[in-house]
This record gives C-alpha cells, structure tokens and sequence, in this order.
C-alpha cells in the first residue's frame, strides 16, 4: 500500500519565527496539501535552555496569519500521534527505548567524558592542526566511553548515576550515500561525520535522535528542512540504516537558502533592507531585541506568501501571482532551485502592490476608515470606496493612502509651489476662473463631462489643455501628482471642486 503522504514543521521554541522558516512551513504545506494528506506542527523543544517564553504562541499565531494552518500538532488539535511536543514525548519513554537498541545493537555507546575533558581533546587536536577538531572514530580512542573502557567500569559508572551521554558510533572511512529530492544525490564519507550525541546526561534526546524517532513514530513521509542541515544528513541516514528502519526514513528535501540582497551570504533576521523579516512582530524578552513583522507593516498575508513561494521555486513558466490554491496545483519539489535564493526588497514591495491593486474598493475602504477616523474625519462609505479606487493604483499599501490622498477629505490651504511658479499667470488664472463658472453651470459632474468642459474652455481661450492641466490639478488637491484628474473632479462633486478652484483664484499670488 502506498505511504500516506505527511510532512511536518517542527520549529524549536527559541525566538519569533524568521522568514525562512515560514518558507519551510509553507513549502511543507504546499506538498502535503496537493498529495491530499497532512500538514502537522511539531515543537520540538529537546534543549531547554535555549527555550523563550511566547516563542510557540507565535510560531501557531505566525502559520494562523500566513493561511497555512496544520491539521494535526500542537495548537491545532490532537492527531493519532499525540503530544506533539517533545519535552512531552520524552515522557513516553520513546527516544531513551531507541537509543538503548542502538547502544545493544553496537551502534552507538556511553560516553562519560565531563566537560573539561572534551576541552583538552579540542586542544589536543588543535595543536595538532586537525582544521575540524570532533570527537569520532579517531578521537574516542583516547576518550573515556564505553569502547574505551571494561565491561565492569561502565557497568559501575552506570549503576552510580555518573553524567554520560549516548553518542553515535560513526565508522570510520565509509561511503555514506542518500538522494535528496531537490539536490539528486549525495555521497559523504563517514570520516566527515562526527560521534553525534543522541541522548544528553538529563536524558533528553538531541535534535539528530529526536526528529528521526518522531518522524518514524508519527510516519513522516517527507522531511523538508534548510539547507544547514545537510551536513548532518549522512548520520541521519546511519541512524535509520542501524536501527533496520530504512524503509521508515522519509524523503529528504534540504531547501537552498535565502541570501542578502547582494547575493552575499545568508539573509539575517538583523537584514537592513527595511522589509520585515518576520512574519509578525516578535519581541525577544531572553535579549529584549524588537523585530518589526510583515502583519504590522502593512503586508497582506497573500502576498507575503505568494513572495516567499517564489524565493528558491518556480513554476516553469512567467506566472508570478498565485493565490495559496494555484501554488498547491502547482508546486513540485523537483522545480525547487539548488541554489540560493536573493532576497529582493523592491519586489517584496511589488508583490503587496499586486494584492492591493486586486481587492476590491470595499474591502480596501474597511482597511483605510481606521486611519481616517483618526484625523477626525466622518465620510460616507460609498466616497471612501471612490478614493481606494483611485489612489490604489500608485500605492503599494493601504497606509500610504493618506499621504497619497488626504485632500480627498481636507481642501488644501497650500499649493505646489514649484507648479504655481513654472504655470500661474494672467492667461491660466483667467482659465481657472472661466472653468469654475463653465463647471456652475453643468447639470451633469461626471469625469467624462468635466473633462469636455475643461477642454472647451481651453480652446476657447486659446490655449492647449496641457498648458493648465497640472495647475488645475494643484487647485484641486495642492499637489502636483495625483490619481486621474477628472475622476477625482467627480468623485469631490461640483460644489467641493467650485468651491475648490475659488478659493485657489483668491489665494494663489
């Protein structure tokens, strides 16, 4: 019978969670929801002290925002493989059952060594040029471990309760082959691998024991992980190889990484872009550091997601926006990239621009009636839709819709100075003046209506639209630039615009 398909994200509870971990999270996603089968949110918290109060509430409010919610872990319900946390399952008794089979099979063993000790074997092998200095199957020969030591000796050292560790017993100078579904095949041989720990003197598991006895308890059919982790993989692959699971052992997907703007190095939570690079506002009270989030500076979760899907993948062809369901039909992890992926601000910013130009007039008008009714300022629903028609175009967030239109709701009381000065004269402000009586005397304001009259009285003063257009635009709203001109004359109405233009012709010198 086929292997269900499940994948989970499993984020340690040790800060906010950065961009590329949602990335993880949603690639994850994507692939269990096209496959039909499941997403679970997994917390794996082995090393406590590295622990940070509200890191898990965020990490399950993070993926809430995002729209890419597990159906199964922690914070979202209960599954068949319950809890979901690792701290939990400790007490289950799971990962301490699997590391004995390893040290009974021969394939890992006791080590005792304190840790003064493991500093003068670093030592040791620094002065001994060694470039990478590990404990493995060289190194432990002159450790103090259950290879090293008699029988009687760690059966005493076992039975007095002496701190020890279970490490992972790597052989020495063997090929070591596993394929990755985004990078083909890998071969590393073991003298690269170091003894891993797999079980800590507390008795809690180290990420390298703990993932892989969960992902075989919970029956993981994918394991999608950064890039970072592929070092570790080859004593990944001896684990499952030693505990005769192999048939267990999910498929391998090791993400590229998501560079700096410049391509050098990996992007930092510290980036200084001014984009977010987290999904929502995280304040770290271990270092009481302040990140601001994508929620809060005005990001749509849609576009945050479409962003970060494009970031390593691509779907074979010039699509660029896709809702969540068109990135489930059409995500692979074979079109995923091996290489880095650079972070690009600027089309950060254009992907927020493309979802706000889609929403509609109402939705972007519940958006933005907070921010007027902070100025004090009561206005018709239907006129604030009508605005978000027209400033939307030019903006890349609904908070720059006041800058970008405030004279919609306040009549300017100043005027682009540098307009007045290239177009005021005798010849315009007599345009302005006749345009405001032609415009008292139509029946009907629409744009199409205010525009024939402003080009008749243009060419009935003999002079071209173009030469008075900007002017008038600065009567209107004291600035330069703007949405389309005779749109924004309809929307203010006939009375606003006569009024408007008067008072323009008595204050501009």
């Amino acid at each position: 019978m086929e292997k269900r398909v499940r994948l989970r994200f499993a984020p340690s509870p040790t800060g906010g969670l950065h961009m590329g971990g949602v990335r993880t999270a949603l690639f994850s996603y994507l692939y269990a929801k096209k496959h039909g089968g499941d997403f679970i949110l997994r917390i794996e918290d082995t090393d406590q002290t590295r622990y940070v109060k509200g890191a898990e509430e965020y990490i399950i409010a993070a993926l809430k925002w995002c729209g890419i919610a597990p159906n199964e872990g922690v914070g979202f319900g209960d599954g068949p493989h319950a809890p979901y946390r690792q701290s939990e399952r400790k007490e289950l008794g799971i990962y301490a059952k699997y590391a004995k089979q390893l040290v009974d099979s021969g394939h890992a063993y006791y080590a005792f060594d304190t840790s003064e000790e493991l500093d003068a074997m670093r030592k040791r092998l620094e002065a001994a040029k060694v470039v990478a200095p590990q404990y493995n199957s060289v190194s432990r020969q002159n450790m103090r471990n259950s290879l090293t030591l008699s029988e009687d000796e760690v059966k005493k050292l076992l039975d007095t309760g002496t701190p020890h560790v279970i490490r992972l017993k790597v052989p020495r100078n063997e090929e070591i082959r596993f394929h990755d579904i985004i990078r083909g095949w890998v071969v590393v041989n073991s003298t690269q691998v170091d003894d891993k720990v797999l079980l800590k003197s507390d008795g809690m598991p180290t990420y390298h024991l703990a993932h892989i006895v969960d992902d075989i308890e919970m029956e993981v059919s994918h394991c999608v992980r950064a890039e970072e982790w592929l070092p570790s993989a080859p004593a990944h692959i001896l684990i499952y190889k030693y505990l005769g699971l192999e048939d267990k052992m999910p498929l391998l997907a090791h993400l590229p990484l998501i560079l700096k703007t410049d391509g050098n190095g990996k992007l930092s939570k510290r980036d200084k872009s001014g984009i977010p690079m987290f999904p929502l506002d995280w304040h770290d009270e271990r270092t009481g550091e302040t990140y601001t989030g994508y929620r809060e500076n005005g990001f749509f979760p849609e576009a945050f997601i479409n962003m970060l899907a494009m970031l390593g993948w691509n779907p074979g062809t010039t699509q660029e926006i896709f809702s969540l369901d068109e990135l489930v039909q059409a995500f692979s992890f074979e079109r995923v990239n091996k290489s880095g992926a650079k972070f690009d601000p600027e089309k950060t910013k254009w992907f927020n621009q493309q979802y706000l130009r889609m929403k509609s007039d109402s939705e972007l008008a519940a958006l933005f009636m907070p921010t007027i009714k902070e100025h004090n300022i009561v206005a018709e629903t239907k006129f604030v839709e009508g605005v978000c028609k027209l400033v939307k175009e030019k903006a890349h967030f609904v908070s720059e819709f006041w800058a970008n239109g405030s004279y919609f709701f306040i009549a300017p009381t100043t005027y682009d100075a540098d307009v007045i000065k290239k177009r005021w004269n005798e010849q315009s402000a007599a345009f302005i003046k006749e345009v405001t009586q032609a415009y008292k005397n139509l029946n009907s304001f629409t744009a199409a209506e205010t525009e024939a009259t402003f080009k008749a009285t243009a060419e009935k003063l003999g002079m071209g639209p173009g030469q008075v257009m900007q002017l008038f635009r600065v009567c209107l709203s004291g600035v330069g630039g703007g949405p389309m001109l005779f749109e924004m004359a309809e929307l203010l109405g006939k009375e606003e615009v006569v009024k408007r233009l008067e008072t323009a012709s008595a204050t501009i010198k």
